[in-house]
């Protein structure tokens, strides 16, 4: 009777917790939104929503308490992602970016005291972490690091041109791969954790596109300068299985799901406004907003399963890098990206003309170029080439349930 008492009072307090966690991110979201149209304009950073974000204190809630955070699970950044997706795609991808670093950090620090105390300065400072795993003629192979960690002396060194450093400019520390020496192989790597006193930038390319445009994925020689122990001792081929891979399909799909399920929101509200004006009559686009709520439904089961999925095996070496797991939730990202698009499309169409438009309350221009660029991070050809192979050797299910 005891532990039921204990039991039912945790349950409570997280019932509480995550209340509150959806309380500062509806506030974030809010901020975000007032500003999305002209942080996507300007093609800027979106500093109101950040600002907001810091206020709210929600860029260290993974950290553990012992550190000064408050042990966000999975699950709750995810929804943190979704909701502020649904505001400003760009800030929802920002802080999904920051959230996945965090994770690697967190998740494989093994007692680092420098790490250690680096989370701690995040947790207290409101510091927003960057993502450079990209490089050279590499393009979007992030298992493959042409630039080295250099010892000297009591430092180490690295220098890379990174054709993609998201808000590089805007972050207060940088979370990079590398090769772990110079002799090493490209695919022998390891994670760096860069706070902005380690490091300079040099601009290489602007960042002029379609959509995501808040998020300033400009290119830069990256120098840095570091104690040794702010290079992760795990390799970076657990890392990127066990924690990567997971939290990146996982958290940038929740922002996905929010662009979908915003633009679904407008078509909703545009056939019913559409209903009034004509007594009750469904307008010519009315079956399109149908197959959006469908498709969004379909994208949140394939996030809720994906989630299930890796919740279940998080803590299991060997599951987590067996063949299986991994091969479907690298398959998420594909799954989710391309149904985030399919929802995006059929919205626009149950909006017809209305949604087509950028100067209407049912426009879904913003959204659609957002959305489009689920498909293109790390391209979904590129991961569907790469498991062909495994594909290949996997045999068919015998069953529905099997």
């Amino acid at each position: 009777m005891e532990a039921q008492k204990v039991s039912t009072s945790s349950a409570s307090l997280l019932a509480v917790r995550q209340t509150d966690l959806m309380g500062r991110a509806r506030a974030a979201a809010e901020a975000a939104r007032n500003a999305a149209v002209t942080v996507d304009r300007e093609g800027r950073f979106p500093a109101e929503g950040f600002a907001e974000i810091r206020k709210q204190r929600l860029l260290g809630i993974m950290v553990p308490r012992a550190l000064g955070g408050e042990e966000a699970s999975i699950g709750e950044i995810a929804d943190v992602c979704y909701t502020i997706g649904q505001a400003c795609a760009a800030t929802g991808l920002i802080y999904a970016m920051h959230q996945i670093k965090m994770a690697c950090i967190i998740r494989h620090a093994k007692g680092n005291p420098v790490l250690e105390g680096i989370l701690k300065r995040i947790v207290d400072g409101q510091l927003l972490m960057a993502s450079s795993t990209t490089e050279g003629q590499a393009g979007g192979n992030v298992r493959s690091s042409d630039a080295a960690i250099v010892p000297d002396g009591e430092t180490v060194t690295l220098e890379r041109k990174a054709t993609v450093i998201s808000y590089a400019m805007e972050a207060d520390g940088i979370v990079t791969t590398a090769r772990r020496a110079v002799d090493a192989a490209a695919s022998d790597q390891v994670l760096l954790v860069l706070l902005k006193s380690d490091y300079t930038l040099e601009r290489l390319q602007g960042w002029d596109t379609l959509g995501m445009r808040g998020t300033h994925s400009e290119g830069f020689t990256l120098r840095a300068r570091a104690h040794p122990q702010q290079v992760l001792a795990e390799p970076y081929d657990r890392i990127h299985g066990q924690t990567m891979v997971p939290y990146a399909h996982i958290l940038w799909g929740s922002v996905w799901a929010g662009i979908a399920a915003v633009a679904t929101g407008k078509a909703q509200n545009f056939v019913r406004n559409a209903m009034r004006q004509s007594n009750g009559q469904m307008p010519p686009g009315a079956p399109h907003f149908t197959q959006a709520v469908s498709t969004l439904r379909n994208l949140r089961g394939v996030l809720a399963s994906a989630l299930r999925a890796y919740e279940a095996v998080m803590h299991d070496e060997k599951a987590i890098m067996a063949l299986d797991f991994q091969s479907t939730i690298t398959l998420t990202k594909v799954q989710v990206s391309e149904l985030a698009t399919a929802t995006v499309l059929a919205a626009l169409r149950a909006c017809g003309l209305s949604g087509y438009r950028n100067d209407t309350e049912f426009s879904i221009g913003r959204h659609l170029r957002d959305v489009l660029s689920a498909p293109l991070m790390i391209n979904n050809d590129r991961i569907l080439g790469n498991l062909a192979t495994t594909s290949m050797m996997t045999p068919l299910p015998a069953s529905i349930s099997g």
